[in-house]
C-alpha cells in the first residue's frame, strides 16, 4: 500500500453564517467559508495582508455548531482536501476544492460564552470527532 497524506489545518474567521441542508440519505451537511490571512512585506517595505477564502464542509454536526457557526467567529478547522467538479447549464466544467472537516473547535466568542475551558473544548472536540462513520475505522 502506498503512503499518502491529505491533511489541512486552518485557523480563521467565518465569512458568513453557515448553511445547513440534508442529503438524499438524510445526512446533515453544513457548509461555510473561512478566511485566513497571510501577511508579508511588499517591495515598498509596507505590510500587505493577503486573505484566502476556504470552502468548508462538515457532516452530521451537533446542534451546538449549527447555532454557533456565525459570521466573524474564529474557528480551528482540521480536515482533508476534496476536489469536486460539475458541468454548468452552459456546458462549462467548474472545479471546486473543499475542506471536509475532521475536527472543528471554536476559538473565541462574540456572545460572551467561554470556549476556553477544558470542559467545553473537550465536549466540542468529542462532538465533531464522534460524527465520523464507523466505516472509516481501519479495524
Amino acid at each position: 500500500m502506498a503512503f499518502s497524506l491529505n491533511k489541512v489545518m486552518l485557523i480563521g474567521n467565518l465569512g458568513q453564517d453557515a448553511e445547513h441542508r440534508f442529503t438524499t440519505n438524510n445526512v446533515s451537511v453544513t457548509s461555510f467559508s473561512l478566511a485566513t490571512t497571510h501577511s508579508y512585506k511588499g517591495k515598498d517595505g509596507n505590510w500587505v495582508n493577503e486573505t484566502t477564502w476556504h470552502n468548508i464542509v462538515a457532516f452530521s454536526l451537533s446542534d451546538y455548531f449549527k447555532e454557533n457557526l456565525k459570521k466573524g467567529k474564529k474557528f480551528y478547522v482540521e480536515g482533508r482536501l476534496n476536489k469536486r467538479e460539475y458541468t454548468d447549464k452552459d456546458g462549462v466544467k467548474k472545479y471546486f476544492t473543499d475542506v471536509v472537516t475532521d475536527k472543528l473547535i471554536p476559538l473565541d466568542s462574540r456572545d460572551g460564552s467561554d470556549f476556553s475551558s477544558n470542559d467545553s473544548s473537550n465536549n466540542v472536540r468529542e462532538s465533531i470527532e464522534s460524527t465520523k462513520e464507523d466505516d472509516d475505522l481501519p479495524f
